[in-house]
């Protein structure tokens, strides 16, 4: 397992007066130490990003990611800092890839999710969620895309499920959170594109994948296993320089202090939608207007 410590400044400045970049590193370290090798046995590597020229994104990242760990392993699983990973997760996964690798090596897989915006995400929501309704700015309510949620919680779920409900289709739908793919779809030649400088690099990633398989990779969804992502925990982000001028509950504010946070989001998800089409795709250099 990798961790990536990106500890590079390029965008977003740490406040020294609330933590360093070595305070980060070691209770990083020691929490990962806690969580995998005394509690599950399991190896991990961290990989720090410091003093690179130029900007090093979560885009750049799962790409290169990517790149490296299909040519190592067989599946490959994007995580993020603010998810919960099933305790089930390997077990899953190494099943999953032997009953399917013979007829369709190249597949992506996700877990089931919380209640999300709109009814295309149906197709990836847990059952206990399904018939709560959709409340925006919810923080209360255990269903919710803004309630964050334990580890407890989200085991209890899970161990109510007896029998995998795994569900296959080719209309894919997913993000970047918890996202499994055979490393044969990265082999042959399915990434994120380069154009995705910034950020909507799952979104990216999957209209890649249809325009590359022409809409025929499938996608597996393991419908009654529940994989959490606190998108608004409120111990993201805390040590952020500038951003304690704003609610320090509302995270997506928080980012708008940046000068070239709005902009950046805009043009990479243009990219991220248009790469395939006759029309520009900017770069840092149109965020900050150098030419």
């Amino acid at each position: 397992m990798e961790v990536l410590l990106n500890l590079n400044e390029g965008l977003e400045q740490i406040d020294t007066n609330k933590k360093t970049l070595d305070d980060v590193k070691s209770e990083l370290e020691l929490m990962l130490k806690d969580i995998f090798s005394e509690k599950h046995n399991l190896e991990f590597k961290v990989n720090h990003i410091k003093g690179r020229d130029g900007i090093y994104t979560i885009a750049d990242y799962r790409r290169d990611f990517n790149n490296e760990y299909c040519e190592k392993v067989d599946v490959l699983m994007w995580g993020e800092s603010d998810s919960l990973i099933p305790i089930q997760t390997w077990y899953i996964l190494d099943s999953l890839h032997d009953s399917v690798k013979e007829e369709t090596p190249k597949y992506v897989s996700f877990f089931s999710t919380c209640k999300m915006w709109d009814d295309t995400w149906k197709v990836l929501e847990h059952p206990d969620f399904t018939d709560k309704p959709f409340i925006e700015m919810d923080t209360e309510n255990w269903w919710s895309l803004r309630y964050n949620m334990s580890q407890k919680e989200m085991d209890d779920i899970n161990e109510k499920t007896t029998e995998l409900d795994i569900r296959p289709t080719k209309q894919l739908k997913f993000n970047g959170c918890g996202l499994v793919i055979s490393s044969d779809v990265i082999k042959s030649g399915a990434n994120i594109p380069k154009s995705v400088f910034f950020v909507h690099e799952d979104t990216a990633f999957m209209n890649n994948c249809l325009t590359h398989f022409r809409n025929q990779l499938p996608q597996y969804i393991i419908k009654n296993i529940l994989l959490v992502h606190n998108r608004k925990h409120y111990n993201k982000r805390k040590y952020v320089k500038g951003e304690d001028t704003v609610n320090p509950g509302d995270i997506g504010k928080a980012r708008l202090v940046h000068n070239w946070y709005d902009k950046a989001n805009k043009l990479s998800e243009f990219n991220a939608h248009n790469f395939f089409k006759q029309t520009k795709m900017y770069t840092w250099e149109d965020v900050y207007e150098i030419h």
